[in-house]
């Protein structure tokens, strides 16, 4: 076998800075199909002047690409007949076009962003702001079974219904998801976010984790963002400063925010909530 001709300093540190810079053109291009800047048609256009993006494999576009992720990007290319350690330069003239169909825009239709992370991380007050600041946005109102808190009004944070009655709405298929936490279950009326979408509202969920993993499994089109905490101490102060819990139920929170904090791998974007103007800015880019 011949031996392959030894690289002089020189030339290696010229492969490492090429090397670099294609790391980096890859990255600023999937955080562009990420946010939307570029779709499918951009990039591949792009790759037939930039031999970095050519080289990128067709998995990390497709699982950059919103509500996609690893599962469904598996799925597409096995449909497409596309080999998992293909590139972008690699791809057929009918490769290309069913990946381009797959992903057109079918009339004027909102996004649906799935807002999650642990008790306590704010989700309810970014969904509030968003509500409040953003009119391209249409925030849906869950249903639970659990007792208002005493700054809570039915209809407005939640509809607060009895057990016989949430059941009832499971057997009727009026929830697009629904759950337990921490005790009481949660559900997200479906008409009222089909209704809104249809009419080219974003909408944006604020659920719980295993909410939204039925979410994801429901409708290909949810982007699903995990919001995190700036640090562990920072969730345990908002957990200790919110009040309404009791020594015993904000013991379990913890505990169960651990969990909750190992499900962020399964989400398409991950957001820390250092600042809550910073979320909804980021947000409102994934819905543009």
């Amino acid at each position: 076998m011949p031996v392959p001709p030894a690289l002089t300093s020189k030339q290696r540190a010229d492969a490492l800075v090429k090397a670099a810079h294609s790391r980096r053109a890859r990255a600023d291009i999937k955080a562009k199909v990420k946010t939307g800047v570029l779709g499918i048609s951009d990039v591949l256009i792009l790759a037939k002047s930039e031999p970095a993006i050519a080289k990128m494999r067709v998995s990390e576009l497709l699982e950059a690409l919103p509500g996609v992720g690893k599962i469904r990007a598996a799925a597409i290319m096995e449909r497409l007949a596309i080999s998992t350690p293909r590139r972008i330069q690699g791809l057929g003239i009918h490769q290309r076009a069913e990946l381009i169909s797959e992903f057109k825009p079918v009339g004027h239709r909102g996004r649906l962003l799935v807002l999650s992370g642990p008790g306590g991380v704010g989700k309810s007050t970014v969904a509030s702001r968003i509500r409040e600041a953003r009119d391209n946005f249409w925030v849906s109102i869950s249903a639970t079974t659990r007792s208002p808190r005493h700054n809570e009004k039915d209809g407005v944070d939640y509809f607060f219904l009895s057990e016989e009655e949430f059941d009832r709405r499971i057997a009727m298929d009026d929830f697009l998801e629904w759950a337990q936490f921490a005790g009481a279950r949660y559900g997200t009326p479906r008409a009222g976010v089909e209704k809104a979408l249809s009419q080219g509202k974003n909408v944006l969920l604020e659920i719980e984790i295993e909410g939204a993993r039925q979410v994801r499994t429901h409708s290909k089109e949810a982007i699903l963002v995990f919001l995190e905490p700036p640090s562990w101490e920072d969730l345990v102060s908002r957990l200790k400063a919110r009040g309404s819990d009791t020594p015993e139920r904000r013991s379990h929170r913890l505990e169960l925010a651990t969990s909750e904090l190992a499900a962020a791998k399964e989400f398409d974007v991950v957001i820390v909530n250092d600042h809550v103007e910073k979320v909804v800015d980021a947000l409102v880019a994934l819905a543009s």
